[in-house]
């Protein structure tokens, strides 16, 4: 083995081990980095835009963070105001559900008991309430770690590329490279295409919650809007449940509108205005393989198995697609 290959797996495997070491002394803001690198990804190309105009690298990364800053300020703080001023109503809407259900299935009635589970719902919407206001503090400090780090990585955003690029044997090259291409459009369709998807869902959702008569619409555009990041189910989950209720509280009629114009309107329409537009950067990915990532993070490592669970997924798909072009090309 020539001492230059040598050389490049020892940095490779030191390079490794600091990375876990990093991950095990930080773990606690592990999340944050994760959003910073994958919001970074995103972000490049628009930082690179910049730089070609010939915008300083320094004053372009400081503009991109300062937008992506404002941006996320701009998203988040009506929605966290709007579910912390209203708070109240949720709870409200949540009593008006009567103790217990019968259900008649055939012909025997059967009770189901819906206090506990009210009264487990409304406890744990309080707890979550009180637990952000003790740790606002935290949650500054974090959001705060984040710009930084985003700044840093798009002042220079090359330095991990090469380092991967130095430590991996040329023919690998091409691998990287697609991967890097998978991990940007994966990345994109979760962060940009889910975004414009829950900003045109909200005034969709507004309309039709007015149209159909419910109460604190505002709420329930805001709870559309967060649900089109769920896959496959999306704000018609919310249909199905608003629907639940409706025949709960003796309304069938506004039941069977939301039912059709739910999932129509508020789920399917802002997907078909908004996903053929921005269909160069999709993922490529199954929405069956999408759900599947999704839930499997959330559920293994939690909100960072969000982005996490389907870029795990699309990487897994990319490099089987890389072995079966691989297979090909020793077949022929």
């Amino acid at each position: 083995m020539s001492s230059l290959r040598h050389r490049r797996y020892v940095l490779a495997g030191l390079l490794v081990a600091v990375a876990v070491l990093a991950a095990v002394v930080l773990w606690d803001v592990v999340k944050t980095v994760f959003f910073a690198v994958t919001v970074a990804y995103v972000l490049y190309p628009l930082r690179q835009r910049l730089v070609t105009q010939g915008i300083p690298r320094r004053v372009a990364s400081a503009l991109v963070t300062t937008a992506a800053f404002l941006a996320v300020i701009v998203l988040l703080t009506p929605i966290a105001l709007t579910l912390f001023q209203r708070r109240g109503a949720i709870v409200e809407l949540l009593s008006d559900l009567p103790a217990e259900l019968p259900v008649e299935l055939f012909g025997f009635v059967f009770t189901i008991e819906l206090g506990s589970v009210v009264d487990s719902t409304v406890a744990a919407l309080r707890s979550v309430a009180i637990t952000v206001a003790a740790e606002a503090i935290f949650i500054v400090l974090q959001f705060a770690m984040f710009v930084l780090i985003l700044y840093g990585l798009l002042l220079r955003p090359r330095a991990v590329g090469q380092a991967a690029f130095k430590i991996t044997p040329p023919m690998y090259h091409d691998v990287l490279r697609a991967l890097h291409e998978r991990v940007a459009g994966t990345l994109y369709a979760l962060y940009v295409i889910q975004a414009a998807t829950a900003v045109v869902t909200f005034p969709i959702a507004l309309v039709v919650f007015y149209v159909l008569g419910y109460p604190d619409i505002f709420v329930l555009a805001v709870a559309s809007s967060i649900l089109q990041f769920f896959p496959i189910v999306g704000p018609g989950m919310l249909a199905v449940g608003l629907a639940g209720y409706d025949l709960l509280i003796g309304n069938p009629q506004r039941a069977l509108g939301i039912i059709i114009l739910g999932p129509a309107l508020i789920g399917l329409l802002p997907d078909i205005l908004i996903r053929p537009r921005m269909a160069s950067h999709q993922a490529k990915l199954p929405a069956s393989l999408y759900f599947v990532g999704f839930v499997g993070g959330v559920l293994t490592v939690g909100v960072i198995g969000i982005i996490a669970g389907p870029l795990v997924v699309a990487l897994l798909v990319e490099v089987i697609d890389l072995l079966g072009d691989r297979n090909n090309e020793t077949a022929v």
